[in-house]
């Protein structure tokens, strides 16, 4: 494609060679067209010898390279991708080229980057998505450290931060501190990414089970039946009580291969993002302070906050189209 300065494009081209070969001087219509003799004669060299196609565009790449790395030394190169999953900077030595060059190498052959692969494998990561809400659900729970009353180490130095959490106890247990974790249970919608998360004080079965009667409540009230989900092998999903919630619902329960992670990838994400934009978002003095924060966060999140992969809409905007609500 010509650039928007161009003096000449295909119809200009064909037009100079028309003026040409009725018989007028090549500089007289160069001059008429506002471009120089050497241009008009490169196209007119272009089209008596090429014929038509000679007056289109192509691509300025010389047709030989003499300097370009040997075959075998790119394949070495690609082959530490594939099997080592290697960065340019740490290929560089091996063969004995500048990282420059390997980064070159790599994206000629079309290797994906790293951050794209799965680690185990060396495989690209296949991206999925439902065509539907409520196809697929992934659920998962993420676990966070109490925070002491006043604060702990992120609020304020170490030394304080140690003291206030020693001298935070229990009810029961007057002498023992409150040195345990906050489990955040999240389920998203596979399609809409519409999230909804709970901070609970344990992964059990019971609470496991009466966490998705609440989530499954959740999806309904935005028009979206849950027909599967997809969790982690954790014992409190692997439980009979889990199974008989799910089928009294006449949900499908499927669990990913042990060690992958990626397959749960929606979810995972999503803990990220928790711990990006809601639990380490800021300092917080409690335990509780930090606790109702969460509510703010899933409001944003689930009606205001862009998604990438929805195009820049919200996951409610995206649940209401699919399933014909608007609020």
């Amino acid at each position: 494609m010509s650039h928007r300065n161009a003096r000449l494009t295909v119809y200009g081209r064909r037009l100079l060679d028309d003026r040409v070969r009725s018989g007028r001087p090549v500089a007289h219509v160069a001059a008429e067209m506002g471009i120089s003799r050497l241009t008009a004669h490169t196209w007119i060299r272009r089209w008596r010898t090429e014929g038509e196609t000679g007056l289109c565009d192509r691509p300025s790449r010389p047709h030989t390279i003499p300097h370009r790395t040997p075959p075998g030394l790119e394949a070495s190169v690609c082959r530490l991708r594939s099997e080592r999953k290697l960065g340019p900077a740490r290929i560089a030595p091996v063969p004995g080229l500048p990282a420059s060059t390997v980064h070159r190498i790599l994206t000629r052959h079309g290797l994906p980057r790293l951050a794209w692969l799965d680690r185990p494998t060396g495989r690209p990561v296949r991206r999925y998505e439902r065509d539907r809400p409520g196809e697929l659900a992934h659920v998962d729970i993420k676990k966070l450290g109490n925070i002491p009353d006043g604060g702990g180490r992120r609020v304020l130095d170490r030394v304080a931060g140690d003291r206030n959490r020693q001298a935070t106890t229990t009810a029961r247990h007057s002498c023992k501190p409150v040195i345990g974790y906050s489990h955040i249970h999240s389920a998203v919608d596979d399609h809409s990414r519409l999230a909804y998360s709970e901070v609970l004080p344990d992964e059990r079965k019971e609470t496991a089970a009466a966490y998705w009667q609440r989530a499954h409540a959740f999806f309904a009230a935005h028009g979206i039946t849950v027909q599967r989900i997809l969790t982690d092998n954790g014992s409190c999903y692997k439980a009979k009580l889990f199974t008989q919630t799910l089928n009294a619902a006449g949900i499908a329960h499927q669990r990913i291969r042990p060690y992958r992670p990626q397959t749960n990838g929606k979810a995972e994400r999503f803990d990220r993002t928790l711990l990006d934009e809601w639990a380490y978002l800021r300092p917080y003095a409690s335990n509780d302070e930090r606790t109702t924060a969460l509510a703010d966060f899933l409001h944003t999140y689930n009606h205001h906050r862009c998604h990438t992969a929805l195009q820049g809409q919200p996951p409610i905007s995206r649940a209401n189209n699919a399933t014909g609500q608007y609020t």
